[in-house]
């Protein structure tokens, strides 16, 4: 049997010689045409130019000063304490262990999760829609949750899907605030306006609050439940919640109590926070998202007092090639596609 790529001799003596290869040699035009420099962009240019972080403006709260060297022995403390709990390698050992999730939470709270909120946030489109591309992390936790009768709870975490019953009386907010400080809360609807596409509606704006006390505070827009239009899909509902450095007058901002006016409840974060930024920065976040479901009818027609807007998803027409006079080896069924009638033509020959 021969060898690809190499010469064989007959003889007995027969020698393995190997033969020159053909060598691929491109002109020197189109080399220097692939390195040159185009006017389009590439898809790793066009990726990395849009999650580059460094692009990005912090508008948040700096980050908390931890000292290195006490992080790293307090993390020896307790790894020396759990190799030295006998019991705790004994439940582990026989898979007894119970683990505190309420502690594991607290943990992550205060080490990693703000980042994935943040992660989450930029994932979903918040910062891009609600202050035009700048970011910030969540240091402040934010816990919303939604009464449902007497004992259940909905909480809202960053993403999960609530719904507009479960909605539809203002959520328990709670967050660790110290002595003295000022706190803004905001519910904001990004995806649901129905005349302009880049604004928003707000559904609960809660200004001047002393502490953690959300009931004490100045409620500047009354609860409002979500009403996503029937057919719209899903719907983010963001809570914002701001520090402020100092008391502020939100008379500019004030709407109506009751307010079913829904030009009245027109919004801009990304304005309102500009209006305010040098007394206040954005701390906390949590979302949810919102779809249709029965009891927006409610609030369209008792609250609202208007006709319930419904839409529907209209699909393109399907494209079809420009029909051959001789479709060579189609089947009969090809001309049904450049029929003016529905009528198929398959089936009553």
């Amino acid at each position: 049997l021969g060898v690809p790529g190499w010469a064989q001799h007959s003889s007995a003596g027969s020698l393995l010689l190997p033969l020159p290869l053909p060598l691929l040699v491109f002109p020197l035009s189109l080399t220097q045409e692939a390195r040159k420099p185009h006017w389009w962009r590439t898809y790793r240019e066009h990726f990395v130019e849009e999650s580059d972080p460094k692009d990005k403006i912090d508008i948040g709260l700096p980050p908390p000063k931890v000292c290195r060297a006490h992080q790293l022995l307090e993390r020896k403390r307790v790894l020396r304490e759990l190799r030295a709990n006998s019991e705790e390698e004994r439940a582990a050992r026989l898979r007894t262990a119970r683990i505190p999730l309420e502690a594991v939470r607290a943990e992550w709270e205060k080490t990693c999760g703000p980042y994935h909120k943040q992660r989450l946030a930029e994932y979903y489109g918040l910062y891009r829609d609600l202050f035009r591309g700048a970011t910030f992390v969540p240091r402040v936790p934010l816990h919303v949750a939604y009464a449902v009768g007497d004992d259940d709870l909905v909480p809202v975490y960053h993403g999960n899907e609530v719904t507009p019953t479960e909605a539809a009386q203002a959520p328990e907010v709670t967050y660790e605030a110290d002595k003295g400080s000022m706190w803004t809360l905001l519910l904001t609807n990004l995806d649901g306006h129905l005349l302009e596409p880049d604004a928003e509606y707000v559904h609960w704006l809660v200004t001047n609050i002393p502490g953690n006390s959300v009931a004490e505070g100045q409620e500047t827009c009354p609860y409002l439940p979500p009403f996503p239009a029937r057919g719209s899909g899903f719907h983010r509902f963001a809570f914002l919640l701001f520090k402020q450095d100092k008391p502020i007058d939100f008379s500019g901002d004030t709407r109506p109590s009751p307010c079913y006016q829904l030009a009245q409840r027109t919004f801009h974060t990304f304005d309102f926070y500009k209006k305010h930024q040098e007394a206040m920065t954005p701390a906390g976040l949590a979302f949810f998202q919102c779809r249709w479901d029965d009891s927006v009818t409610h609030i369209f027609h008792q609250l609202l007092d208007m006709q319930e807007p419904v839409f529907e998803f209209v699909r393109p027409p399907s494209y079809h090639p420009k029909q051959k006079r001789f479709p060579h080896r189609q089947p009969l069924r090809y001309l049904d596609r450049y029929r003016d009638s529905h009528e198929p033509t398959y089936g009553i020959y």
